[in-house]
């Protein structure tokens, strides 16, 4: 999953893509790299991050949709909480809600069950402007489960098929270095309950922690972590840098195909 944010202050690449051209030539070029779905945001979630209201973060995302939907192709997923948005961006061509607030917004869960497309639920304590305040946990891999299981109940409750339930354990949403840490080791105990799971670590700063590298120098941080999402039952990468993660994919693969002849 290639990340495309439409964004002025994305924590990675904001301002780069938040015009249209710019935007198709950056989903061309991930294409063209390997990725097999787009997610297309218009709201930072980075920690301290300003809200943006729903009428401007449709402006951002839907001619975005739009354009990649009809001279692209490729499977496109809007990351967004808000109803109003999943709804003018499934309009305009999306296939999958991306939600960092697991449809937990008035409305949202009705809004994904009417549209009929996945839902990929996070898991997220707080909210992006206070969420790195002193998160606590007592087990945080099991209690990152449990939450995204009941909100995986609540969606089949509600309409959605279990098959279009993808679950996110949230890395750097509400969590420590030390949470974070644990919740990549932990990710075989999210595995096993039956929901594929996206992995999106990619740029973030548990690894400028673990490095001591600023946000362009983290790709071979970016890489060595997607490596071990997928080894520990990870099924999605959600990642900037999609042809270096697409070489680490097809060299484990290979290895993974030898072993099993």
């Amino acid at each position: 999953m290639g990340i495309l944010n439409v964004t002025p202050d994305s924590f990675s690449d904001g301002g780069l893509f938040n015009r249209l051209d710019d935007a198709l030539r950056r989903a061309e070029q991930m294409v063209a790299q390997g990725a097999g779905i787009l997610d297309v945001g218009g709201e930072s979630t980075r920690p301290g991050a300003q809200a943006v209201g729903e009428q401007e973060e449709i402006e951002r995302v839907a001619p975005v949709i739009e354009a990649i939907s009809t001279r692209i192709g490729i499977p496109l997923s809007i990351d967004t909480s808000k109803p109003g948005v999943m709804r003018a961006a499934v309009g305009s061509g999306a296939s999958l809600i991306n939600d960092v607030n697991a449809l937990r917004a008035e409305g949202a869960i009705e809004a994904a069950s009417a549209l009929g497309v996945p839902v990929c639920l996070m898991h997220m304590q707080g909210e992006p402007r206070t969420m790195q305040h002193a998160p606590r946990y007592t087990d945080v891999v099991s209690e990152v489960r449990d939450f995204l299981v009941a909100r995986a109940a609540a969606c089949m409750a509600a309409g959605v098929a279990r098959e279009d339930i993808w679950i996110d354990p949230g890395f750097g949403f509400g969590k420590t270095l030390q949470h974070n840490l644990q919740l990549l080791r932990g990710l075989p105990l999210l595995a096993q309950t039956g929901f594929p799971v996206l992995a999106g670590i990619s740029r973030k700063s548990m690894l400028g922690a673990v490095t001591g590298r600023g946000v362009g120098e983290r790709l071979a941080g970016s890489l060595a972590v997607a490596l071990l999402a997928l080894q520990r039952g990870a099924l999605i990468l959600r990642v900037h840098d999609v042809a270096e993660t697409r070489d680490v994919l097809q060299v484990w693969a290979a290895d993974a195909a030898l072993a099993d002849g």
